[in-house]
């Protein structure tokens, strides 16, 4: 797609979502919108998948903001769903929730009050996760006889390990803001009221970077987490060696030196 097609592609009507772009922020923003709890049907998690793609595309957006309206990010997914989808599609489902994770710019996920099942999956897939003293996080599956299917779990045990996903897991246990804070899978955890500030403050944080360097950073990370210790090292001086011969890097020197505020251009 070109941007015009792009554009008009993310001004369409989705189902269960919207999205929102503000090109003078260099931000957009998903925002589920099925009230109350914001289930998220089947359907859409193509469309998200298609939408975060659309968006990696248009030069624009910078930073993607994964939020909901209402008092909870999302309850999870149609559970009837599940046994009325093709096992083609069910096989699909985590691929289209790990789209945040390939999407090459940051995505911060703004969660408060039940943050459950899919939707759980989508933010563990999501850059940074800023959580309210409301939420509860949960992967209830085992409460219907089965297990995460999309990407819940292993995520999860590479965050914050074998026991303590096991607890959550296999316990169904709901764990809330404060203490997903304290075990490392969310990046902050601010009060209710103070959440849109705190995701507004975090863009406005990554908008200053060279968005060639962010797109680096979060490639390597993401591909380093299976790596030996001394591939990674060898991939981040490769990645390393790169960037000294970008327009940003010399740039981010000579305004360092100068005393100035560096003008990144993404080269």
């Amino acid at each position: 797609m070109n941007t015009n097609e792009l554009k008009a592609f993310l001004d369409s009507s989705f189902d269960g979502f919207e999205v929102h772009i503000e090109p003078t922020a260099e931000r957009a923003d998903i925002v589920l919108n099925r009230p109350p709890l914001n289930v998220i049907e089947m359907s859409q998690r193509d469309n998200l998948r298609a939408v975060f793609e659309a968006l990696d595309l248009l030069p624009e957006v910078r930073v993607i903001v994964l939020r909901s309206v209402g008092q909870h990010f999302s309850s999870g997914g149609n559970i009837r769903g599940f046994l009325d989808a093709s096992p083609e599609h069910v096989s699909k489902l985590a691929d289209n929730v790990a789209a945040p994770a390939r999407c090459s710019k940051p995505v911060i996920a703004a969660n408060r009050g039940y943050t459950f099942g899919v939707g759980f999956e989508l933010s563990l897939a999501c850059d940074f996760r800023i959580a309210s003293e409301t939420t509860l996080y949960a992967l209830p599956e085992q409460r219907l006889g089965q297990i995460p299917g999309s990407g819940g779990s292993a995520r999860l045990q590479k965050t914050i390990g074998i026991t303590r996903t096991k607890d959550m897991v296999m316990r169904a246990k709901r764990i809330s803001g404060p203490q997903a804070l304290e075990w490392g899978f969310v990046t902050e955890c601010v009060a209710d009221e103070e959440l849109e500030n705190a995701t507004d403050a975090l863009v406005k944080e990554l908008r200053f970077f060279s968005p060639l360097a962010q797109r680096t950073a979060k490639r390597m990370i993401n591909d380093n987490e299976d790596a030996t210790l001394s591939v990674a090292i060898e991939m981040e001086g490769h990645c390393y060696s790169r960037l000294r011969c970008s327009e940003d890097f010399r740039e981010g020197v000579e305004a360092f030196d100068e005393k100035r505020k560096p003008a990144f251009r993404g080269l």
